[in-house]
């Protein structure tokens, strides 16, 4: 199996090449279908497995790909629910030291799942876009707090 591309740029998984058309899979619906051979190319630089990959929402993606343990994603649930907030709130009420907190906000602003914004003139963190789609996508509660609409989530 290959991922190939039509002419249109839609995404395939090859399964059997004969003389004039190919048999693919959309990885997306499972549906297979024939298309001729001169409106497909290979993609060289993506395996299967990213093919497969690329049916998941990009949120969706960037939050099972970037959170790599519990304490990571209850972080991003709490900023979620309560967020935004401040640096010093967090220290107070996580059980994890300085730097493993910082670590954490740092993949996550990487990740563009969470942004620095300020929270009663000092640092700290809100629910970017794209981790909201993602929580909600994975039906984690993201609205429970007032604090998080309008101005209140002014970037820096």
């Amino acid at each position: 199996m290959k991922p190939v591309q039509d002419d249109t740029g839609k995404r395939y998984v090859l399964l059997k090449r004969s003389e004039h058309a190919s048999l693919v899979r959309d990885p997306e619906t499972g549906n297979e279908c024939y298309v001729q051979n001169d409106r497909l190319e290979h993609l060289e630089d993506e395996s299967v497995l990213e093919t497969a990959a690329r049916t998941i929402d990009e949120p969706v993606r960037t939050l099972l790909t970037a959170v790599h343990d519990e304490t990571a994603l209850g972080l991003l649930v709490d900023l979620g629910e309560r967020g935004p907030l401040g640096v010093r709130e967090m220290l107070d009420a996580y059980d994890c030291c300085e730097s493993d907190l910082h670590g954490r906000l740092t993949v996550l602003t990487a990740a563009d799942l969470i942004a620095e914004t300020d929270v009663a003139g000092e640092r700290g963190y809100r629910l970017a876009d794209e981790g909201e789609v993602a929580l909600e996508a994975i039906g984690a509660n993201t609205d429970a707090n007032p604090r998080r609409s309008g101005d209140d989530r002014g970037e820096r």
